[in-house]
């Protein structure tokens, strides 16, 4: 892809990551329901109300028969990125890219090659200082790319870790994470309002991205809290899969497909 490609109209990688950065920042709640393929990329992108897209990482690989945890090769996880990115037409779209794949700068580098203009980045708990570093570095390389407005989604895990005084953990990591350039912060996990308040009074509002677990408030209410972003993670492979075992089990009964079923392919 050329620096054109990159930095050219409406359309260009640029140009879709300056319009995701304003979806963050607006005072209305961004909702990605995350893909995982093509396919599921063109049913999300063809749902009225669709601005935006995120793959699921974990979704990805078990897909193509990994577990989660980096342990689908980087190459395999982009080539399917790269479709995603291809069905999404000129919808923006953010890479879930886990922790890097060893090298957080490089792989993002190669992301925005194929058209990504955001992408989440674990901390999974290394030390401040140098998960603060690989903020930067991933920020440095999306400008050196021609996206300076790239969304990195800097994640903490807090929560999911079930570290001591997690919401602590999670300000000061937050901070340090926008203050090294990110622009929005996710904070996986069921995190009550008091906790969601407290993130967003700590970094802002328009700047906390949370998953949409069973429990979490209402998505009216996290949009009154000033959150910036809810996504579904691997939930919404989970859902298309229980309708599958949902139909089995009907087949096995006796049954068949239900009459709500959609033809969307």
């Amino acid at each position: 892809m050329t620096n054109t490609d990159l930095t050219g109209p409406a359309g260009g990688t640029a140009a879709r990551a300056t319009r995701l950065l304003a979806l963050h920042t607006a005072p209305d709640l961004l909702t990605v329901v995350n893909v995982w393929d093509s396919i599921s990329t063109r049913v999300v992108a063809d749902t009225p109300g669709t601005t935006a897209l995120a793959t699921a990482s974990h979704s990805i690989a078990a897909s193509r028969g990994y577990e989660d945890g980096e342990n689908i090769p980087v190459a395999e996880m982009l080539e399917e990125v790269r479709r995603i990115v291809v069905a999404a037409g000129d919808l923006p779209v953010t890479a879930d890219l886990e922790a890097g794949y060893g090298d957080p700068a490089a792989t993002v580098t190669r992301a925005i090659s194929l058209g990504v203009v955001g992408c989440n980045l674990e901390d999974q708990m290394r030390p401040l200082a140098e998960a603060t570093e690989r903020v930067a570095a991933v920020m440095a390389a999306a400008r050196e790319a021609g996206v300076p407005d790239f969304v990195l989604n800097a994640r903490t895990d807090a929560f999911v870790k079930g570290v001591d005084d997690a919401l602590e953990e999670a300000v000061t990591r937050g901070r340090a994470y926008l203050e090294a350039g990110a622009p929005v912060v996710f904070v996986p996990g069921r995190l009550d309002e008091q906790q969601i308040a407290t993130l967003v009074e700590a970094y802002g509002p328009q700047r906390l991205t949370l998953i949409g677990v069973p429990g979490l408030p209402p998505l009216a209410r996290l949009q009154e809290l000033g959150v910036a972003r809810v996504s579904y993670g691997p939930l919404s492979q989970n859902v298309a899969l229980t309708a599958l075992a949902e139909l089995v089990e009907a087949v096995h009964d006796g049954g068949g497909v239900p009459a709500s079923m959609r033809i969307l392919n």
